[in-house]
Order: structure tokens, then C-alpha cells, then sequence
């Protein structure tokens, strides 16, 4: 991702390595808040295979969201993995 400087030169803010895993990690964030809204929805219909299945993906995607925050780590601290 970069920004003009002003003078017609450019300025990397981040990488798009960086950017990546971020708006990656975002996403991966709203999936989980979403599951919540998900779960209770099946509680309330009493669908226990359709909670179980929430909770399970979200799950998945709570561990994907914290390998792809040591990822970002990595890359933030050495510029790559």
C-alpha cells in the first residue's frame, strides 16, 4: 500500500504482504462475530447440529485468525516469512 508523498514521489505506509494479512485477519474477525449471531440464531430454533456446525467454524476460523496474526507478526518484524 503506498501514499503520494506530494513532491510525485511515492511512500510505501505498508507492504502488500502487510496489507494482505491484515485485511485477511479483518475478515477472518468479522466471520467470528458473525458465528456468534449465527449460534444463538440456531438456539433459538432449537438446532443443535446447525450450533454445533456454527461453533466448529467458528473454531476453525478463530485458529486460522491467530496463524495469520503470527504470519503478520513475522512479516512485519523481518519483512517476510
Amino acid at each position: 500500500m503506498t501514499t503520494n508523498t506530494g513532491n510525485g514521489q511515492s511512500q510505501e505506509v505498508i507492504s502488500n504482504l502487510e496489507y494482505d494479512f491484515v485485511t485477511v485477519l479483518h475478515n477472518k474477525a468479522e466471520a467470528v462475530k458473525a458465528y456468534d449471531i449465527y449460534i444463538k440464531d440456531a438456539e433459538q430454533v432449537g438446532s443443535q447440529p446447525c450450533v454445533e456446525l456454527f461453533q466448529k467454524l467458528r473454531q476453525s476460523d478463530l485458529e486460522q485468525a491467530q496463524e495469520v496474526r503470527r504470519h503478520l507478526q513475522e512479516v512485519m518484524q523481518h519483512g517476510k516469512m
